[in-house]
């Protein structure tokens, strides 16, 4: 998923976000763009203060990624005047950082469909001004996309709101109902195809973006493969598969992923799922990827690792695992292989990236890239070396 930096202001840098310096790309790198169907909802996307930091990952993965919506501008009044892709990548995409939301709406002739409240903060709930902004947004006629834990629906200022304009609220990350709920099965083991889970060495460090990466190489390569979603940025770009695993009542985690793996198999028949991971196994905060593990089953791992990060997200006196320890914890915890590690290039020069590509293959002795940085070949090859049947079908299938 170069021009000359545009300058912003320091902050938190954050998985895949703009490199601290410029890194020289490959040819046919992986891209990653807006899908834009024939009628396709537009949307404003808020982002104060955190556009292309952490907390930010929602807006910045609609950025990079988007089925569902065109995004029209994101608004942080700390870069206003500046353009998302060049504060993401270094690669202007026209979609502009605006100051408020009556800048964003004097850009555009139209009341944009949604406004995308794209941040994920960790607490998961709405100051009292956000939630002024967006009473706002639905005042002009746009619908919400939500994606935290407080639901917003079962908000009686906010369902007033709803009624008065004319509007819905979308809670990206609201469960269905507990007698709705379903128990892990053992039906996993129904599933054929390959299952390959991205997980990481932490959180927020680029494991959605690695697997829509990973899912869209292999579709344009011929192998068909399909994307489950485990969190909200997922849904909210499109993912047609999934559930925001960390909202799910813990006793039905295994079971919600696992039943809806089933389905993306019965109804896709594709040749790999691709299940994107939360947090971080070694994590002492996060659950997630033990449930992630334990639903899929999958029979390989991708693992995201960020090698200039100095400790984890959020936890300044946690020291980041090396990916060894890593890498012996899930094949420990799970009946599994790490088939290939990517790496997360922030705080990284080109020359450190490819000096860690180098030790990490020589360390791990297995298939080691970044995704953003270099050609798709080494990605593809993670996978094709790990599992032949697919290479096998490739063949069948040119002849």
């Amino acid at each position: 998923m170069s021009t000359v930096p545009i300058p912003v202001r320091p902050r938190t840098p954050v998985t895949f976000l703009k490199r601290t310096t410029r890194i020289k790309t490959a040819k046919r790198l992986p891209k990653l763009i807006h899908t834009k169907p024939k009628s396709i909802a537009t949307a404003i996307v808020y982002c104060e203060a955190n556009f292309g930091a952490i907390d930010g990952k929602t807006a910045n993965g609609l950025i990079r990624h988007s089925e569902k919506y065109k995004i029209l501008s994101v608004i942080d009044s700390e870069q206003a005047g500046l353009d998302t892709g060049s504060v993401l990548d270094d690669a202007p995409n026209q979609i502009p950082i605006c100051r408020d939301l009556a800048d964003s709406l004097a850009r555009t002739d139209i009341v944009p469909d949604y406004f995308i409240f794209g941040m994920a903060p960790s607490s998961g709930m709405l100051s009292k001004h956000q939630r002024s902004i967006i009473l706002e947004a639905m005042s002009y006629g746009m619908n919400i996309i939500n994606g935290l834990h407080e639901f917003l629906n079962d908000d009686p200022v906010f369902a007033a709101a709803c009624v008065v304009d004319k509007v819905t609220i979308q809670d990206v990350r609201k469960p269905r109902d507990k007698k709705d709920l379903r128990m892990f099965s053992g039906r996993i083991h129904e599933v054929t195809c390959p299952r390959i889970a991205v997980l990481g060495t932490d959180c927020a460090i680029g494991k959605r973006t690695t697997a829509t990466i990973l899912t869209r190489e292999l579709n344009e390569l011929g192998i068909k493969a399909v994307m489950v979603g485990t969190g909200q940025t997922g849904l909210i770009q499109g993912a047609r598969y999934g559930i925001a695993i960390d909202a799910v009542v813990s006793q039905f985690c295994a079971g919600e992923l696992e039943a809806t793996i089933v389905e993306a198999f019965e109804n896709e028949n594709p040749d790999v799922i691709v299940i994107e991971g939360q947090g971080a196994l070694s994590h002492p905060a996060f659950s997630s990827s033990s449930f992630i593990l334990r639903g899929s089953c999958p029979n390989g791992v991708v693992l995201q690792h960020a090698p200039g990060r100095p400790h984890r997200c959020d936890f300044e006196k946690m020291q980041m695992p090396n990916p060894a320890d890593e890498i012996n914890l899930l094949q420990t915890f799970s009946d599994t292989k790490v088939i290939g590690l990517t790496i997360n290039h922030e705080h990284m020069t080109d020359a450190e990236v490819s000096e860690a590509i180098t030790q990490y293959e020589k360390e791990l002795g297995i298939p080691v890239t970044d995704v953003l940085t270099r050609a798709p070949d080494c990605l593809m090859d993670m996978v094709l070396l790990e599992f032949p049947a697919l290479k096998a079908k490739l063949i069948a299938r040119a002849q």
